[in-house]
């Protein structure tokens, strides 16, 4: 009996280092396959993002890529030792574009939805906004929340395929809601006099107010939607994305992030050097 106990501790042991030995291997292989070694052996970070979306990624008067995301995005590329490269893509074909390779990581103001982490995966939050209002001045004192949009008479403007739109959709249903391909034209709808309100981001409500809102628009500025904006990488690597999310709390806790922020999301100072 003693003998047999042997045999059969003989064998567990086999078998497990057996399965310990594929599960390494196995784990070698999928950290061959992550971007992060893609990137390292390029020597190039791409990052892809769509310029006009202030204060998070847009082109200053020397025709140069600048912003939140932009000044972060060149951090990372610091960290990893390789050169930034900025893929600048139109929003629509963002996520595919991201999924066929033609860029490493999204960094665009994207807010972590559980309809897009269907095809793609999000590091953690880097920065929590919400949805706000800016409303056509005669309705300053009467409409108080969007709550009193909720209805047909009142025309809402937000950015085809964004989260201002799925906002205004789920919240604001009764509305006659006009959706535009650029955040500009949506706001200068509500100037404009042919729409009520505008619904998005509250950071690029706070640059809208500061270039052209003053004495036009009436500024609600308090979100009525939670939304964590995150960095985006393709599924199946967890390399990537154990990277970014140490990246992540490296930058909060050394003071870069703050600075960062302060730069862009605080200030508009910025915004003098931008076209």
């Amino acid at each position: 009996m003693k003998k047999l106990g042997v045999k059969v501790l003989v064998i567990f042991v086999s078998v497990f280092m057996m399965i310990s030995a594929s599960a390494w291997g196995a784990d070698i292989e999928l950290a061959k396959k992550s971007t992060l070694e893609e990137i390292l052996k390029r020597g190039e970070l791409r990052v892809g993002f769509e310029a006009g979306y202030m204060p998070f990624e847009m082109t200053d008067k020397k025709g140069e890529f600048v912003g939140f995301d932009i000044d972060i995005a060149k951090e990372m590329a610091k960290a990893m030792g390789v050169k930034f490269v900025p893929v600048n893509t139109a929003w629509d074909g963002i996520i595919p574009s991201l999924i066929t390779n033609k860029f490493d990581i999204i960094m665009s103001g994207m807010t972590v939805t559980q309809e897009r982490n269907l095809k793609i995966n999000f590091a953690d939050p880097n920065i929590v906004v919400g949805q706000a209002i800016l409303l056509a001045k005669k309705h300053e004192g009467v409409i108080k929340s969007y709550k009193d949009l909720n209805d047909s008479k009142f025309v809402v403007t937000s950015k085809l395929g964004t989260t201002g739109e799925q906002a205004v959709q789920r919240h604001i249903p009764k509305c006659t809601y006009k959706s535009f391909e650029t955040e500009t034209e949506a706001v200068l709808e509500v100037i404009n006099g042919k729409a009520d309100a505008y619904v998005y981001d509250q950071p690029n409500c706070v640059v809208v107010m500061a270039e052209q809102g003053v004495g036009k628009l009436v500024f609600l500025d308090e979100p009525f939607t939670y939304e964590p904006l995150a960095w985006a990488v393709r599924k199946g690597d967890p390399d990537f994305l154990n990277w970014l999310n140490n990246f992540l709390r490296q930058i909060k806790n050394d003071g870069r992030y703050d600075r960062i922020y302060n730069k862009w999301i605080k200030s508009t100072d910025w915004y003098q050097n931008v076209k």
